[in-house]
């Protein structure tokens, strides 16, 4: 069974760091397209960063570049989302997720993730930015 557990997720200033974690069980996060999106209330979940797999070369949404950085512990079978200089706007749930079809491989580096080509999901962690 597959399973995502997020976690590292917490009230942030403006201007703040926090240091997002994905541990995977179940399947090898270096196979598959992993992917880090987030949603904000009343608003659609969008792709914020993806790996296509383990072979290499990263996505960024516009809105985070620069800001956020994706990495993986293979030995950990673990993604992390390093995200810096948060601001209010970045404030959101935040859910990680792994793609065993060809879409999310694909897709990831040219369109970013997106969330329909995404098998599994964590349960998603808060983040507040806030003053």
């Amino acid at each position: 069974q597959v399973q995502l557990v997020e976690s590292g997720g917490g009230l942030v200033q403006p201007g703040g760091s926090l240091r997002l974690s994905c541990a995977a069980t179940g399947l090898s996060l270096d196979r598959y397209a992993i992917g880090w999106f987030r949603q904000a209330p009343g608003k659609e979940r969008e792709g914020v960063a993806c790996f296509p797999s383990g072979k290499g070369g990263t996505y960024y949404a516009d809105s985070v570049k620069g800001r956020f950085t994706i990495s993986r512990d293979s030995a950990e079978n673990t993604v992390y989302l390093e995200m810096i200089s948060l601001k209010a706007e970045d404030t959101a749930v935040y859910y990680c997720a792994t793609g065993v079809q060809a879409p999310a491989y694909y897709y990831c580096l040219g369109y970013g993730p997106m969330p329909n080509d995404y098998d599994y999901w964590g349960q998603g962690t808060q983040v507040t930015v806030s003053s």
